[in-house]
């Protein structure tokens, strides 16, 4: 099951953390309350002074919660619940990349799938609360769907950058984002997901292969967003055994764990069958699914 893990990583680059060498980093992470001042991203197009916000994009993004900013004003980190919030109640918050790079479009217009109706169709269907880290260029080659799950109160939508370049490298070979450019990317994706008619957006961004470093978070900091990490990797990318995939996640699991999964057809075939095993059995053990949201809030 590591190496599965550890091809996942390399091949999607959704799989690792800080490092951007490891298929189970330590993401450093930044211990601070959630704030009582929400975020308010900058709308693509207005981006205010540079410092300052812009418009926000929706009253849902006004209203989810965000940590405060690290040392020096630096984007904070969230990797899971507080210890102290996660001993209250047995929560998991499981978290699904849509991912699509930014030249993917031939291959897609090829015929190759990088949705899956089938996941979503799933979580509805088991009442899954769930966090979709999408990608812009994502919503822009399933517009329908980024409104369908962007308008659904089961599921929100978070940042997971326009083109899925990298932020830091190395990080398994994607293509690295100007640091002047980097802000523009989140700001790109928000516009992407407003322009698909998503509603239920939240102020949160997953850094493309969880590579990230001060300067990527400082980079980030005109954005007003939470980074987030996991601390449970499911090892679904390019994945062809769904009950193994269950199993590493079930294994890994505590109370306030986040679990990157993927919502990816092509680059993730196995991640429905393996949710159809790990939600019954996670509940079965008195766990209660919430969106990176609610985990955040303490709920």
């Amino acid at each position: 099951m590591l190496t599965t893990a550890v091809m996942g990583a390399v091949l999607v680059g959704c799989s690792s953390g800080n490092g951007g060498g490891s298929a189970h980093p330590s993401p450093r992470r930044t211990d601070a309350a959630a704030s009582a001042k929400p975020a308010e991203p900058a709308e693509p197009g207005k981006p205010g002074k540079p410092g300052e916000p812009g418009e926000p994009l929706t009253d849902k993004v006004r209203k989810a919660p965000t940590l405060a900013p690290g040392p020096g004003g630096l984007t904070p980190v969230f990797e899971r619940a507080p210890k102290s919030a996660a001993k209250a109640e047995k929560t998991v918050a499981l978290t699904f990349d849509a991912d699509m790079t930014a030249d993917q479009g031939p291959r897609a217009e090829r015929g190759e799938r990088f949705d899956n109706p089938a996941l979503i169709a799933s979580l509805r269907r088991l009442n899954v609360p769930s966090t979709v880290f999408m990608t812009g260029r994502w919503a822009e080659e399933y517009p329908y769907q980024a409104k369908e799950i962007g308008n659904d109160p089961l599921f929100e939508i978070a940042n997971h950058s326009y083109s899925h370049y990298a932020f830091k490298s190395p990080c398994y070979g994607l293509p690295l984002v100007a640091k002047n450019a980097m802000a523009a990317e989140v700001d790109r994706a928000f516009a992407a997901f407003k322009k698909a008619g998503a509603r239920n957006v939240v102020p949160y961004f997953r850094f493309p292969g969880g590579c990230y470093n001060d300067a990527a978070l400082r980079a980030l900091a005109p954005a007003k967003v939470t980074a987030v990490q996991w601390d449970v990797v499911s090892g679904d990318a390019f994945a062809t055994d769904g009950d193994a995939v269950a199993e590493q996640v079930l294994k890994g699991v505590q109370p306030g764990s986040l679990v990157v999964m993927h919502c990816t057809r092509s680059a993730a075939p196995v991640t429905e069958q393996a949710v159809r095993k790990i939600v019954p059995e996670l509940r079965r053990r008195g766990y209660r699914f919430v969106k990176v949201s609610d985990l955040m809030r303490g709920a």
